[in-house]
């Protein structure tokens, strides 16, 4: 699928070195996603690089480079399995440039095929403003924030955003 300037496709596994490229530094900021900012290479393999029913994307520009990825999976178990939850990095050398929209269109349209009924994110830090804004755009809605949910590494302790959207 071609959207937004970039080519999105399934990762393979020899993508992975691609990814964490520009994942590590984004993990090891701490400021827009909370894994923890000492993880692993191998741990965060394990936990990006999802089986089926999820999928692992990532988004190429022309000259072929991976620069962005995204992560689709059942976001519970059992009776819950039909919500589906993903998680987005993109190279900060190509933030802006339409990368995440394209990574979005794309999982939504991911999840709607794989039969997931709607789509939630657990974890949207309330100062990632650029990243709220590109998800109310898709059509989330805000649910609840959890009050000083996120601790900030120069902000503090700041709002963590649940956010919702349909299938």
């Amino acid at each position: 699928m071609t959207a937004g300037g970039v080519l999105i496709r399934d990762a393979a596994a020899e993508d992975w070195p691609a990814i964490w490229g520009f994942m590590e530094p984004i993990v090891r900021a701490g400021d827009t996603f909370s894994w923890d900012r000492d993880l692993t290479e191998e741990q965060a393999r394990r936990f990006w690089m999802q089986p089926p029913p999820g999928a692992t994307l990532v988004a190429e520009d022309s000259d072929a480079r991976i620069v962005g990825t995204a992560e689709l999976a059942p976001n519970h178990g059992g009776g819950a399995s039909h919500i589906a939850n993903a998680g987005f990095m993109v190279d900060a050398a190509h933030a802006g440039r339409g990368v995440g929209r394209a990574l979005g269109q794309a999982t939504l349209e991911r999840a709607r095929a794989e039969g997931f009924r709607g789509m939630q994110f657990n974890a949207v830090v309330a100062t990632n403003e650029r990243a709220v804004a590109l998800w109310r755009s898709l059509g989330f809605e805000i649910l609840t924030t959890v009050p000083e949910g996120f601790r900030h590494p120069t902000q503090g302790y700041v709002g963590l955003h649940i956010m919702y959207r349909a299938l």
